[in-house]
């Protein structure tokens, strides 16, 4: 069965014609290993404890911007800093349409960044910034350059690449790989960018006001317009990593891509602070020469992962479709963007939209669990497996869902007497035995007068049981 743009079914040239209505046969279970047992205890305590870790956080921080700027101030530069907010977001959001990530897993990410990561980087700033008080450094020595170069860069994509690994372990059944890594560290960059963007606007705000200069333009433009996805793209660096552990490894082998993935994260954001402080007044210059070509090699890499995304799709539910969870028609359906989209019309179009919906994602979720059961060592199929049950499991009540009708379709049965709009019908004495013989001449009882209605659209299609009837001439 094949749907058009307006929802339709439509019958393919050169095929056998088929019958008036579709008959659906329910899949049958293939893969028939015992998955273990779900244990979602850990995961919820850790999801509790990441939130309460977070809510000290945030509460430290509201007191932090409270005691040195005004309720004012905070509120202007929060308006200023939601413009690249709303860029990164859209963003996120073209990426993640693919396999849409659960909504309390982006929520996490972000205020991770926005609060823990924020506040871990002011915590090591005003440390070292009281040791070298202490020594007698100060501004001298290079401290300047060492702190935007060495020290904010180590310790802030340490800090948000620490949130994705954590997201990486709470939520590992919808962490599949190199996208979803991309997806959630930009959305702990977003978070942390959010934050520092309303400090960096407020102070400059309060410099503004005091000398009666107007930096907050070439601050707002530097930041709001030129790098909205600066920390992103430093940040991706470790999600990209993280996205191959979680489809290579467990979670004590992800700490080693983690590791690996800061490197990048690192050397990017120093090219950019360095810059900052080093090159002046050819900065522009600079941007155009290697921040551009930077940020278009970063767009390239994403857009390949995503057309990989699709690869997989297609080449894994064509393994189930061998065994016989997917016809051919629904695996192409679901590997192709055009294809979900006249899937969803025809679905809305039925009635059936959340249940294509479901099916859309469970299936998609599967084919990237089938990639972590290929490409996955020991110790990190038993997860797969059992992710696998679940959405098989899943799969199979979205696709009774979209069932229609919700038996097979075997004949037609002796025409019993039709019963008409607001006629009671007769007590059925026993159960109707359908046989696929033909039929006696029907019998259409006389039609009640204040129900003449009823035919000037034609004669019914459906017996009061809701089973199509004999096409004419049967």
């Amino acid at each position: 069965m094949t749907w058009d743009d307006s929802g339709q079914q439509h019958q393919i040239a050169g095929q056998p014609a088929r019958a008036p209505e579709p008959v659906w046969w329910p899949a049958q279970p293939v893969f028939a290993q015992p998955a273990p047992r779900r244990r979602p205890v850990a995961s919820g305590v850790a999801l509790a404890v990441g939130f309460t870790v977070i809510g000290v956080f945030v509460l430290a921080l509201v007191v932090y911007f409270l005691i040195f700027l005004s309720p004012g101030v905070i509120l202007a530069a929060s308006l200023l800093a939601f413009v690249p907010l709303a860029i990164v977001m859209v963003g996120i959001w073209l990426v993640d349409r693919w396999e849409p990530e659960p909504r309390v897993a982006l929520l996490f990410a972000f205020l991770w960044g926005a609060a823990v990561s924020v506040g871990t980087a002011l915590i090591v700033d005003l440390v070292v910034g009281s040791v070298q008080g202490l020594v007698g450094i100060g501004a001298r020595g290079g401290a300047e350059v060492f702190g935007a170069v060495v020290q904010a860069p180590i310790v802030e994509e340490v800090a948000k690449g620490f949130g994705v690994l954590l997201v990486l372990w709470i939520f590992r059944r919808h962490f599949d790989g190199p996208v979803d890594g991309v997806v959630y560290a930009a959305t702990v960059a977003a978070g942390f960018a959010f934050v520092e963007n309303i400090q960096y606007f407020a102070l400059q705000v309060v410099d503004d006001l005091t000398l009666g200069s107007d930096g907050l333009v070439f601050v707002f433009v530097v930041r709001a317009l030129m790098s909205p996805f600066a920390h992103v793209m430093y940040t991706a660096c470790t999600g990209i990593a993280l996205g191959w552990a979680a489809r290579r490894t467990g979670r004590l082998g992800a700490i080693g891509w983690f590791a690996l993935g800061v490197v990048p994260a690192a050397a990017l954001h120093a090219l950019w602070n360095g810059a900052l402080v080093v090159v002046g007044d050819g900065f522009f210059v600079y941007y155009l020469l290697v921040q551009v070509p930077i940020f278009v090699a970063m767009v390239l890499l994403v857009v390949f992962l995503r057309r990989n995304e699709r690869r997989v799709t297609h080449a894994r539910l064509a393994e189930y479709a061998a065994v016989g969870w997917f016809s051919a028609d629904e695996v192409s359906m679901l590997s192709t963007g055009a294809g979900r989209r006249r899937a969803r019309r025809w679905a809305a179009a039925n009635g059936t939209g959340p249940a294509m919906r479901r099916f859309v994602s469970d299936a998609t979720r599967l084919a990237f669990t089938r990639q972590r059961l290929v490409k996955g060592k020991r110790g990190h199929d038993e997860g797969a497996r059992r992710d696998e049950a679940d959405l098989l499991a899943a799969l199979a009540a979205s696709r009774s869902a979209l069932q229609a009708p919700p038996a097979a379709f075997v004949g037609w049965p002796q025409q019993p007497a039709l019963a008409w709009p607001h006629q009671p019908q007769p007590p059925q004495q026993h159960e109707q035995v359908w046989q696929p013989q033909q039929p006696a001449p029907l019998q259409v009882p006389q039609q009640p007068a204040q129900q003449q209605q009823y035919w000037q659209d034609g004669p019914p299609t459906h017996d009061p049981w809701g089973r199509p009837l004999p096409p004419p001439g049967w």
